[in-house]
């Protein structure tokens, strides 16, 4: 079933909460290895002045998997984010807001997960939020691997070898 959300067509939701707590886990640890393949040297690392950086990205991942699952009522926002000055920082912060997710996620159920919320001007499933979640989160991700590439880092693998990881293969055969 798809249903129009917030400018673009979310097509599929979690009805499970083991479901979800599967995919954050997978997700999650991809965007700890892309902050992780970062060096502090790297974060000002931008298509153009003014574009996002990799600082202003990785931040905006950390930031936004606590906004999107406050609007669908899952958790509060606290008020002040610990600093993310650093590239160890920002994996410091991202660690704790996914395991914030995690855990309000595993208080719901799959009802839950099917309930109806207004969220973002429309009405979505609580359960295509959290989809939502992860494709925003692998959106951002994606351009980061873009930028880390023209800033000259390794780019892990997330779905599948890197073009590295591909490399490093064929050179071992």
């Amino acid at each position: 079933m798809q249903r129009k959300s917030a400018g673009a067509i979310v097509s599929d939701m979690f009805r499970t909460v083991e479901d979800f707590l599967d995919s954050w886990k997978m997700e999650s640890n991809s965007t700890l290895r892309v902050f992780g393949a970062l060096s502090d040297a790297s974060l000002s690392q931008s298509v153009t002045s003014g574009a996002y950086s990799l600082d202003s990205l990785a931040k905006h991942i950390t930031i936004s998997i606590l906004k999107i699952p406050e609007h669908a009522g899952l958790l509060t926002m606290p008020a002040e984010q610990p600093p993310m000055d650093t590239v160890a920082g920002i994996v410091s912060a991202y660690e704790h807001n996914a395991k914030q997710v995690a855990d309000a996620a595993g208080k719901l159920n799959s009802k839950q997960l099917a309930e109806e919320i207004p969220v973002f001007g429309r009405t979505m499933r609580r359960g295509q939020v959290l989809a939502m979640l992860i494709a925003h989160q692998a959106h951002h991700r994606a351009q980061m691997t873009v930028l880390m590439r023209q800033a000259g880092l390794k780019v892990p693998g997330v779905y599948g070898p890197s073009e590295a990881d591909k490399a490093a293969m064929a050179a071992k055969k």
